[in-house]
């Protein structure tokens, strides 16, 4: 563990303008890809049939997965309640009927166990993913503005407008990868979007609490100096804290099964995006906004020397 102690002297700063110049190409592809091809929404978002199935016995996500393989390989199975309960979401099938829908998947699922009964079903229509889609995007939105009043309450306005900028990277980058690839996004990927914010947001503070306690401690030095070093020194936590961040959300990724596998890819996109940003995009934003030494020494009171006097 003592290498993680060494601070490195890299120099963050100088290179803020290429990394600036290339999170802006990446963003704006990841822009152009959500506005111009939009997303490949989930079940949630579009409406389908919901089917709640039970077994006699321990139900095998992957034998029932490989039953409606034939015909259903847009199906989403789930573990509903207990091992024995499963849960089937369908995308919208306008040219056939729910009880229609529900008896094939029966049939479907009856070639391997015969014993499998149906318990619900259940048809979601698109208004309530409107709904989902809208209150998702309030979510996001509220969430932005706290932290903005979080932070610049906490420092100045400049190292708000900087955090904001670095999770806005963040968001539009882990989604629009989502979109480039078309990739099925649901509710569990909104729900890491909103985790992405938060972490993004820790690391970011954690550099912004350094950089203000150095200019309140180093008198000399630039004010470019001064942020390379508290970046350089919060450079070993913020490696150990994503490293180890990553080891258990990559086993949810590899391990954790067809239901979080999206949940999990984007929040390995939202750590390695967000350490990138918390390093070079938030300091960087600050810079450019003109911060001063003087804007964040503390206010010197009147008559401070003279009560000091004996």
């Amino acid at each position: 563990m003592e290498i993680f102690k060494v601070n490195s002297t890299f120099d963050f700063m100088g290179k803020r303008k290429l990394a600036m110049v290339l999170s802006i190409i990446v963003t704006l592809i990841c822009l152009g890809s959500i506005l111009f091809r939009g997303f490949n929404l989930g079940i949630d978002f579009t409406g389908g049939t919901l089917l709640e199935v039970a077994y006699p016995d321990g139900a095998d996500l992957n034998a029932v997965r490989t039953a409606l393989a034939g015909d259903f390989t847009d199906a989403q199975v789930q573990h509903f309640g207990s091992a024995s309960d499963v849960l089937i979401r369908m995308a919208p099938r306008p040219e056939e009927s729910s009880a229609a829908l529900s008896e094939r998947v029966l049939q479907a699922l009856r070639q391997d166990t015969p014993a499998v009964e149906m318990r619900r079903v259940e048809f979601v229509g698109p208004q309530v993913g409107q709904e989902l889609i809208e209150k998702g995007g309030l979510a996001i939105t509220f969430a932005l503005i706290g932290i903005l009043i979080y932070v610049a309450l906490r420092f100045e306005y400049r190292f708000a407008v900087g955090a904001i900028v670095a999770t806005l990277h963040d968001v539009i980058v882990t989604v629009g990868i989502f979109s480039l690839f078309r990739l099925e996004f649901d509710l569990t990927i909104l729900a890491a979007v909103l985790a992405v914010i938060g972490y993004s947001l820790n690391d970011t503070i954690v550099v912004f609490d350094r950089i203000r306690e150095n200019f309140r401690r180093i008198r000399k030095g630039s004010l470019l100096e001064i942020m390379n070093i508290a970046i350089n020194e919060t450079l070993s936590r913020t490696i150990m804290t994503s490293a180890t961040t990553l080891l258990v959300v990559l086993a949810m990724l590899y391990f954790g099964g067809k239901v979080i596998h999206g949940f999990s890819l984007a929040l390995v996109i939202g750590i390695v995006v967000g350490t990138y940003s918390s390093i070079f995009m938030a300091s960087a934003t600050v810079l450019g906004l003109g911060l001063s030494k003087s804007d964040l020494l503390p206010v010197a009171k009147e008559g401070a020397e003279r009560n000091e006097r004996p």
